[in-house]
């Protein structure tokens, strides 16, 4: 796989911003009120992510919960990848990080390579 290492100095956190921004600028351009489908917001959030992050916190007894609204709000759309990111890519792959987002945690390479392809040019690109 594929693999920047992005930890940030001295934590164990990841730090997702260039990947988060090139997955904006992919999926949206950053129009935070973008809709296609069933996805919506800048990072174009499918109503199953949602639900699996309300899931990962109910498992870790936290009270937060996310609503479809929540899409549109750029700052809880993050909030809801990086989540998404600690309980399927634990080991912050950023290869799994780009195909997990675009094809759920059973995605295909195949089917994810173009979406990849796309990410890692706009990561490039800035």
């Amino acid at each position: 796989m594929f693999s920047m290492s992005a930890l940030a100095a001295g934590n164990e956190k990841m730090d997702w911003s260039d990947v988060i921004d090139a997955i904006i600028h992919v999926e949206s351009r950053g129009d935070v009120n973008a809709k296609s489908g069933i996805y919506a917001g800048a990072m174009q959030i499918a109503p199953i992510v949602v639900k699996e992050c309300n899931i990962i916190l109910e498992e870790r007894k936290s009270n937060l919960r996310y609503t479809l609204a929540d899409r549109y709000n750029l700052k809880k759309s993050k909030e809801m990848f990086r989540l998404y990111q600690e309980k399927y890519n634990p080991s912050n792959d950023v290869e799994w990080a780009i195909r997990l987002w675009n094809g759920g945690p059973k995605f295909s390479l195949k089917a994810t390579n173009r979406y990849f392809n796309k990410v890692i040019a706009a990561m490039k690109s800035n």
